[in-house]
């Protein structure tokens, strides 16, 4: 199976349970066992290059790594690091409870690297920005080995600032979709919360629609005029990238893999994968471990 890191396993020693800092190439020599191999998280991570190159796979999306790359990682989500030259940088991540706890008002679903599935994991800053960021990054890591009063304050504080800071530069970005209907964003991430859910298990549109109260139409109204993809998009998309993590990061048997992911017919689910990716199941297993061995 896919490890599944938790927060408790990076600095135990020195600060909370709820949030993590360090230079890259520390936390990287620190847990070099852990890092290179594909693994997921069950917490928010950010990071941010200065130096090296490479290549950053997130979900069987290969990003470049450059300097001045901003990467964001939900919970669940599979990546791993191949570098072509040594890194540096900052990397930080939190709880959701450590974020939200002290904002009444704020969710990280508000920032749109982290409100949709869809939406790019990774910003490219631009050279008249690096400084500032580089120096946000830089506060966060020092105050983070600080013994201060209301440190946890001060860092829920410092990372709702420089989120703030990156959305106004992600959204920037011509081609980085931003929602501007609040009532149509509420239903997506309900949406996308409900699929998290219910994949292995619920297929149909319908079952969504009616969680959310909603007619299919109207659902589907809203991912399209959104994220540009229907409703049974979405809906395969999330079960065909979990058959992928599954495929490559465990031994299970093909016929193992269908069942637990809610198809009884292997073959009807080979056709559905086939059809989503133009191969088998068995043939991306291959092809995946030769290209990495």
């Amino acid at each position: 199976m896919i490890p599944i890191l938790n927060i408790e396993q990076f600095d135990r020693v020195i600060h909370s349970n709820d949030v993590y800092s360090n230079e890259l190439s520390d936390h990287l020599t620190k847990n070099k066992e852990i890092v290179h191999s594909a693994h997921r998280h069950d917490f928010f991570l950010c990071v941010f290059f200065t130096k090296g190159t490479g290549i950053h796979e997130i979900d069987f999306n290969n990003f470049d790594i450059q300097p001045g790359c901003v990467f964001f990682l939900k919970p669940g989500q599979t990546h791993l690091w191949r570098f072509d030259s040594d890194p540096e940088g900052f990397i930080f991540f939190h709880t959701r409870d450590f974020f939200e706890f002290g904002f009444s008002n704020a969710k990280l679903t508000q920032f749109p690297f982290y409100y949709s599935d869809e939406n790019p994991p990774n910003l490219q800053l631009k050279c008249d920005d690096f400084k500032s960021i580089k120096g946000l990054f830089k506060e966060i890591n020092d105050e983070y080995y600080k013994d201060a009063m209301y440190k946890e304050q001060k860092l829920s504080s410092l990372i709702n600032l420089i989120y703030i800071d990156l959305t106004r530069l992600y959204t920037s970005f011509e081609s980085y979709r931003v929602i501007g209907s609040t009532v149509y964003l509420s239903y997506l991430r309900k949406f996308e919360e409900l699929i998290q859910k219910y994949y292995r298990k619920k297929k149909s549109v319908a079952f969504y629609a009616k969680e959310l109260n909603i007619s299919s139409k109207h659902l589907n109204r809203i991912t399209t005029n959104t994220i540009g993809k229907t409703l049974s998009e979405i809906i395969n998309g999330r079960t065909i990238l979990e058959a992928k993590r599954l495929l490559v990061h465990s031994e299970d048997s093909l016929a193992e893999i269908s069942d637990s992911l809610g198809y009884e017919d292997y073959a009807y689910f080979s056709k559905v994968f086939k059809m989503r990716t133009k191969t088998t199941p068995s043939n991306f297993r291959d092809n995946y471990k030769k290209q990495n061995p």
